[in-house]
């Protein structure tokens, strides 16, 4: 079993914050099941209005809600098990809860409940291999060609993986021998990553509908409950093979965690450097803690997440802008392919898909 590590160094109001932002996250998680409900009830007691023709009509309409709120059930079964032993999963740092702390949760709030279940049909389940393999399958196969398993010791090869969401790049990284790290923000990620990381023996012991959430766009009636199991490989399996000392998780911003000089082997980034309000930023400390011949690899959109927000500033360049700022920077560009159609935890039987057209970089910092 292994901890995640918070790195983060806090005076006691940012430390209080913290605790604050940790509980109302698992608050978020604990209300997941009244909301989503509460969703599915509005729609019940608006088909009870409706004249006694409509609802005949609709009866297939409504089982398929009443349905929908037994799945939820069973999803909420599941969020019970991972934020069951949260309070630990740290290794330096103590969440007690605060006093009389409110805890007031929104819908944005359960949105990132319902995506964090999405996000572990994509890294955890057989059905979202599917994606992994456009987005993950590169970055590993550039990490194996540029660290030769017979010309040098892996394990001493350090690979940080920012945004590393629930954690499987990271793991697949390690398993391959290299002694990896994942940095992750979001706490809704870290729980679930946690669970799934530490908690989850053997392979497809839970069951999960995703797409449980979704009412429009339906084709089929059983689309809706499409149900998958996880995780698809055993996560211990990696511990018996390599030990924990290999794999890390941290909690934390990109930008304050890291800012050793010349400490990676490699960098690898996926759909992640577009969550920069200033992706200069997040080049220049890519650049910086490298190692002189350490590798870059970067996978993704430019979907630029503070593009329209009011309250933050936010730069957008374009790829080709992107590409005479990372050669400014000082890396050398050594591998460039664009035109990658990939989703991102997509249902397949939509109505409605959205596809991502990705950019792959491999760049290089000089020795000298």
């Amino acid at each position: 079993m292994f901890k995640i590590l918070d790195m983060e160094d806090k005076g006691d109001i940012h430390s209080q914050q913290e605790r604050e932002h940790f509980h109302k996250i698992i608050h978020s998680f604990k209300a997941y099941r009244v909301f989503n409900r509460a969703v599915i009830y509005k729609r019940l007691r608006y088909l009870s209005t409706l004249p006694e023709r409509q609802q005949q009509l609709l009866a297939k309409y409504k089982r398929r809600l009443e349905k929908a709120a037994v799945c939820i059930d069973h999803n909420d079964t599941i969020i019970k098990l991972i934020i069951q032993d949260v309070e630990q999963m740290f290794e330096n740092v103590n969440h007690k809860p605060v006093a009389g702390q409110k805890r007031n949760v929104t819908n944005q709030d359960i949105e990132k409940v319902n995506i964090t279940i999405k996000q572990i049909y994509r890294d955890w389940t057989e059905e979202g291999s599917i994606e992994r393999e456009k987005c993950y399958k590169p970055i590993i196969e550039q990490i194996e060609n540029h660290f030769p398993e017979n010309e040098c010791d892996r394990e001493n090869v350090k690979v940080l993986i920012p945004g590393a969401g629930l954690g499987r790049l990271a793991f697949e990284v390690a398993k391959r021998g290299f002694t990896c790290q994942g940095n992750e923000f979001s706490f809704y990620m870290l729980m679930a990553s946690n669970f799934i990381l530490n908690n989850c023996l053997g392979t497809s012991g839970h069951e999960l509908y995703p797409w449980v959430h979704q009412l429009d766009n339906i084709l089929s009636s059983e689309d809706q409950f499409k149900k998958v199991r996880f995780p698809d490989c055993d996560p211990s399996e990696l511990y018996s093979l390599h030990g924990t000392s290999r794999f890390s998780m941290t909690a934390g911003d990109f930008t304050e965690v890291y800012t050793e000089m010349n400490e990676w082997d490699c960098v690898a980034t996926c759909f992640f450097i577009d969550c920069a309000n200033n992706i200069v930023q997040y080049i220049e400390q890519i650049y910086n803690m490298l190692k002189p011949g350490g590798l870059w690899t970067s996978f993704g959109p430019l979907q630029y997440h503070f593009s329209s927000s009011v309250d933050e500033e936010s730069i957008e360049p374009s790829f080709e802008e992107i590409k005479e700022i990372i050669r400014g920077i000082g890396f050398i560009i050594q591998k460039e392919e664009t035109g990658i159609e990939t989703s991102y935890s997509q249902h397949q039987e939509s109505m409605l898909k959205n596809v991502y057209v990705c950019a792959f970089l491999v760049c290089v910092k000089p020795r000298s």
